[in-house]
């Protein structure tokens, strides 16, 4: 599976989703800076977490105009599986390939933190490698993270089972206690229409090595690296 990282200024993730796709795919991605042109080709273009020239303005809105992002979106209209990771997640909502905003937590505060997280839909190749309804641990880090969109919106992404994972406790209820930035619904990550793009504040780089802090985030890119083949 080939994949491409996008580097921002300000990226502080981009290492890291680099080493996962290397443990799980056995190749390195391709590091692309965000001042470039083109895209190579590739199977997987992923957006990583950090801070995006310096969170100014918004969140991801300065990430979201760079030069390259005209490609990803190309890449993304074809069919190539888009993943935005924390700030990536920020940067898709400002490029409206995923509906909705990130907002400041409820409780105003940065959150670092592992959470308990039910998986929603299976029905992708991020998601394929889980079992529906199934409760995995992923580490959040964000000050921005309470996903919010009008009603209509927020009633669309249910109908369409375009809510990938939402926050939740050990035993998988979803709960207000569960929630740990006040977003809507407890959602942690979404999907656009096609299932391709997913959007997600959790971490799964993060969990991809029990030394670290478990395994539940490789499952998401193995997963995603048998649909690929498939």
């Amino acid at each position: 599976m080939r994949a491409a990282v996008i580097v921002f200024p300000g990226s502080n993730c981009d290492r890291d989703v680099a080493v996962a796709l290397q443990l799980v795919t056995g190749h390195a991605p391709t590091m692309v800076w965000h001042a470039g042109d083109t895209l190579p080709p590739v199977d997987l273009i992923v957006l990583p977490g950090g801070f995006s020239h310096g969170d100014y303005l918004r969140c991801g809105a300065m990430a979201a105009r760079a030069r390259i992002m005209a490609s990803v979106l190309e890449q993304a209209k074809r069919g190539v599986p888009v993943l935005g990771i924390c700030n990536g997640f920020q940067i898709l909502c400002e490029t409206s390939l995923l509906p909705g905003a990130l907002m400041r937590n409820a409780g105003l505060r940065f959150i670092c933190r592992d959470v308990s997280l039910r998986v929603e839909q299976t029905n992708s190749p991020f998601t394929s490698g889980y079992d529906h309804g199934s409760v995995i641990r992923l580490p959040i880090a964000h000050a921005e993270g309470n996903y919010q969109a009008d009603s209509q919106t927020l009633e669309r992404l249910k109908g369409e089972g375009r809510i990938a994972l939402r926050y939740c406790d050990a035993a998988g209820a979803v709960t207000p206690a569960a929630n740990p930035n006040g977003a809507s619904l407890n959602i942690a990550g979404i999907f656009d229409a096609s299932r391709r793009v997913l959007g997600l504040m959790p971490h799964p780089e993060r969990a991809t090595d029990p030394v670290l802090s478990g395994t539940d985030g490789r499952t998401l890119f193995a997963g995603l690296m048998r649909a690929m083949a498939a």
